[in-house]
């Protein structure tokens, strides 16, 4: 299994926030978790407000949460609203269950970590770290 490291980190990061630069949005965060959750990486560009770090990382935990990205957790919050709020509250608060946090897979399809981004639409958020993730040449699971 291919261990994500800092360099990989810093390539996905560079490429989301280009792409954000392309696309003109609004200043973005993003946070690079490996598989166990830790945080390898974390950027957070002038002008992001001051909660973003903590929705950045709680959108990748998501995603680690429950193997796929966390535009299953969304569409599981309208649909199991019920299940959605119990699994953010085992996680003491952890989760933020809207499309952005995109789990991070090899090519044998094995979990190395997750991507969470913020600053812009969920939409937005979520083209952005598909972007960085493939510029590393792995594979996004957005869910």
């Amino acid at each position: 299994m291919r261990k994500l490291t800092l360099s990989t980190a810093e390539t996905i990061t560079t490429a989301a926030l280009e792409k954000a630069a392309e696309l003109n949005l609004k200043p973005m965060t993003v946070a690079v978790l490996d598989a166990g959750g830790h945080t390898i990486l974390l950027k957070r560009q002038d002008g992001s407000s001051i909660m973003r770090p903590q929705i950045a990382t709680g959108k990748a935990i998501g995603a680690l949460a429950v193997g796929t990205g966390t535009r299953w957790l969304n569409a599981n919050a309208e649909s199991r609203p019920h299940f959605v709020n119990a699994l953010n509250g085992v996680s003491g608060g952890a989760i933020v269950p809207v499309p952005g946090g995109v789990l991070i897979r090899n090519a044998e399809n094995e979990t190395l970590g997750a991507v969470g981004i913020t600053g812009d639409s969920s939409d937005n958020d979520e083209t952005c770290a598909v972007a960085g993730i493939e510029a590393a040449k792995l594979v996004p699971d957005c869910g």
